[in-house]
């Protein structure tokens, strides 16, 4: 047990810090999907990095192998020089992921964040297009830098008129006029159209579920559609698989059962499988026209991170093991969240896979629930656009036991939480967007 001084955080970190306001516990080590403060006490994960950590905290042979590597005094730092560690992430990449899918694209590595590798796929789709429209989506979420901040929907994020951001024409995700309207069909109409107002776009850039977004899941029709759309027009269809990559739906692309093939892909969270800072652009090899040193980022050659990510692939990702335990635990995960949806009149599953939530459509009852799951010793966020929906985001690798000790936590939060609400009629917006 280490002490600290708790006051620093206050006293020296900026206000824009976030997650550290609704869990004010001091966190020290982390184990699966355990983790503990500094006071000694456990919590159960459901937040894990925002789906940084699928694999769990500290799995014992990522682990070995990132000591393996600092102990050998591998190269650390290397620009984006050749090294031993990124050939065999690369090696790793085509044999276990792009080979066995029929994908072709290379891999770039871009700065360290996901926002860094959505601005290098508008940049590289407005340069080889020669246009400068991106069409992006309602309540997507993209990063906060100012391209990819551009087709970030939320307001909050995009702090209003004092910001300019332009280039992006926003359309309706799937579902969010409603079951009755097939918004694939409206953009096909719009882009159709030359006085509709909607410039020829660059790219279509969107999440097949949306994080950040309240978890609407689009359909694999209506992907299919946007597909479709794309390659009629001459856009680059740009999947950003950030948040629900790297298996948090099922398959290690969220886009896979779908069956359809992006131009461009964004990864990045667990990517790296230990948390380390790892992002890439995968780029069909047709539209890989970048010139030497046109993208770049000084710490695009993160060793530490190619050495988990590797190591990731090879124990994960080679038999079908992760993903059917993913399945099962997701089918334990929407059942116990129709409990909750019993709970309150009106709210409704969203999601899929082990990236599912409850939208309670209140942002008030929604901070309660997590509120108090934090007191019963549970890691829990919200996400949508008022913040109305809880967001599941365990790890993969969670136990059946702790997945339920953690769900039976969040039922009786919500038992709890409903009991300080007032759920008076009009508080639910059933059906609306998330």
């Amino acid at each position: 047990m280490q002490q600290v001084d708790a006051g620093v955080f206050a006293r020296r970190e900026s206000k824009v810090r976030s997650y550290s306001r609704s869990f004010g516990a001091v966190f020290e080590r982390a184990s699966g999907s355990e983790v503990f403060d500094v006071d000694g006490r456990r919590y159960l994960d459901f937040l894990a990095g925002c789906s940084s950590l699928n694999y769990g905290h500290n799995d014992p042979d990522l682990k070995a192998a990132l000591l393996a590597h600092v102990e050998a005094d591998t190269l650390n730092h290397g620009l984006d020089l050749f090294s031993v560690p990124k050939a065999r992430f690369l090696e790793a990449m085509e044999r276990i992921v792009l080979a066995p899918r029929g994908l072709p694209h290379l891999v770039q590595f871009t700065g360290p964040t996901g926002t860094n590798a959505v601005e290098a796929a508008i940049k590289l789709a407005r340069s080889v297009t020669g246009r400068t429209n991106v069409i992006a989506f309602t309540n997507g979420f993209h990063g906060v830098t100012a391209g990819a901040l551009a087709a970030t929907g939320n307001q909050h994020h995009r702090m209003g008129p004092e910001q300019p951001l332009g280039g992006v024409t926003r359309a309706l995700y799937d579902g969010y006029a409603g079951p009755d309207v097939d918004t694939a069909d409206l953009l096909a109409t719009l882009l159709d159209d030359p006085s509709s107002g909607y410039d020829p776009p660059a790219a279509i850039l969107l999440e097949t579920v949306q994080g950040e977004g309240g978890l609407a899941a689009a359909s694999p029709r209506w992907l299919r559609k946007i597909e479709a759309i794309a390659r009629k027009h001459g856009a680059l269809l740009i999947v950003d698989d950030i948040q629900a990559g790297c298996g948090r739906t099922g398959n290690f692309f969220s886009f896979e059962e779908s069956g359809i093939v992006p131009d461009l892909v964004t990864l990045s969270k667990s990517l790296s499988g230990y948390g380390l800072p790892l992002a890439v652009l995968l780029v069909h090899p047709d539209i890989d026209e970048w010139a030497p040193g046109q993208h770049n980022g000084t710490f695009r050659g993160n060793s530490t991170a190619f050495v988990t990510a590797a190591a990731a692939l090879e124990k994960f990702w080679i038999s079908c093991s992760l993903v059917d335990q993913t399945k099962h635990n997701a089918q334990n995960v929407a059942g116990r969240l129709d409990e909750m949806a019993a709970l309150v009149p009106g709210s409704q599953l969203r999601g899929r896979g082990m990236f599912q939530g409850l939208d309670v459509g209140s942002g008030d009852l929604a901070g309660a629930i997590c509120r108090r799951a934090f007191d019963l010793g549970l890691v829990v966020e919200t996400s949508g656009a008022r913040d109305q929906v809880v967001k599941v985001l365990a790890p993969l690798t969670t136990p059946a036991a702790q997945l339920d000790e953690g769900l039976d936590i969040l039922v009786q939060a919500t038992t709890d939480a409903v009991d300080t609400i007032d759920l008076r009629d009009g508080a639910l917006a059933a059906g609306a967007p998330a």
